[in-house]
C-alpha cells in the first residue's frame, strides 16, 4: 500500500497518497542508469571539524548528516520535459526544459486508465485509451494529468523491471494530448513500449515506431512521469488531483519529483 496522510488544505481536508519510488541504493543495481548514495553521519561529520569547531564541541558529539548522491535526471521517480524528447520541436522552436514547465502542466485534475491486462508486445493503442475512459465514464479536459496503471511498479527492483510493462503506442499518446493532456503518468520504468519490443520491430523492417510515444512530444509538446507506484492504492479513477512538481535543473531535460495524489473527503 502507499503512504498515506490526512491532511487539512486550503479549506478542504485531503487524504494524500504518495505515488514516488524511494531513491535507495537497494534499487541501484538493476537500474540501466544506476546511481549511489553515500551517507556521512553526524558523527563523522562532527570529527571533520567543519569551519573549524572542535568535534567536541557539538552536542552529544554530532554535527549534521549529509548525503551525497551520484544519479541521473531520470533516477526515481522523475519528470520528463519535452528537451527529453528533442532538442526542438516540429516547428524548429527550442524545446521545454523541465525548469520551464508550466505549473498548469504539473499540478492539476487527474484520471486514472488499467492497462494491467495490455500485452506488452502490442503496448496500449488509442482503442484501449478509448475502451476504458468509456468505462470509467469519462472524458478528458484540458489540463488533466493521465496516469497509467500497469502494477509493474510491484516489481520494482527485479533485474529486468525496464522490459516488463505495456508501453503507450503513438496513437494512444496522441489521444490524450489532443484532448487536453499535457502530463501523462506511468508506473513503470519508461512510458513508451520497453526497448527489446522496439529493437525486434526495427529489425522486422518497422524503425518507424522506434520512441514512437516520447518523440510525438517533438510535434505536440507534453510531459511524463516515470516510475511512479500503487496507482492500485487510489479509491476512485477519477475525481482527484496530482501534484507532480519537478525539481528546477537548470537545461536539463527531467527533474526528480514527488509525486502525490490528493484525495477529497467528503463528510457524511
Amino acid at each position: 500500500m502507499s503512504e498515506r496522510e490526512r491532511i487539512d488544505f486550503a479549506g478542504k481536508t485531503f487524504e494524500v497518497y504518495d505515488l514516488s519510488q524511494v531513491l535507495s541504493n537497494d534499487t541501484s543495481a538493476f537500474e540501466p542508469n544506476p546511481h549511489s548514495i553515500a551517507y556521512t553521519t553526524h558523527a563523522e561529520s562532527a570529527a571533520k571539524e567543519p569551519f573549524g569547531v572542535p568535534a567536541g564541541t557539538w552536542p552529544d558529539g554530532e554535527a549534521w548528516s549529509i548525503e551525497s548522491v551520484t544519479l541521473t535526471t531520470h533516477s526515481g521517480t522523475h519528470v520528463d520535459a519535452p528537451y527529453h524528447y528533442s532538442s526542438r520541436t516540429s516547428a524548429g522552436a527550442p524545446a521545454r526544459t523541465i525548469e520551464g514547465l508550466p505549473f498548469s502542466w504539473v499540478m492539476g485534475d487527474a484520471f486514472l486508465l488499467e492497462m494491467m491486462d495490455v500485452d506488452p508486445a502490442a503496448g496500449i493503442t488509442a482503442a484501449d485509451v478509448r475502451r476504458e475512459l468509456g468505462r470509467i465514464g469519462y472524458e478528458p479536459k484540458q489540463n488533466d494529468i493521465a496516469l497509467i496503471r500497469t502494477d509493474i511498479s510491484e516489481r520494482f527492483g527485479e533485474p529486468g523491471y525496464e522490459t516488463l510493462h505495456p508501453g503507450m503506442r503513438r496513437d494512444a499518446t496522441a489521444f490524450l494530448v489532443e484532448h487536453g493532456v499535457r502530463l501523462i503518468g506511468i508506473d513503470a520504468w519508461g512510458l513508451d513500449r520497453p526497448m527489446r519490443f522496439m529493437v525486434a520491430d526495427i529489425e522486422a523492417g518497422d524503425p518507424d515506431q522506434l520512441w514512437e510515444s516520447h518523440k510525438y512530444g517533438a510535434e505536440h509538446e507534453y510531459a511524463q512521469i516515470e516510475k511512479l507506484r500503487d496507482l492500485a492504492s487510489l479509491p476512485r479513477p477519477h475525481g482527484f488531483q496530482v501534484l507532480a512538481l519537478p525539481v528546477a535543473v537548470e537545461g536539463a531535460g527531467a527533474g526528480w519529483a514527488r509525486v502525490v495524489a490528493l484525495v477529497e473527503v467528503i463528510a457524511d
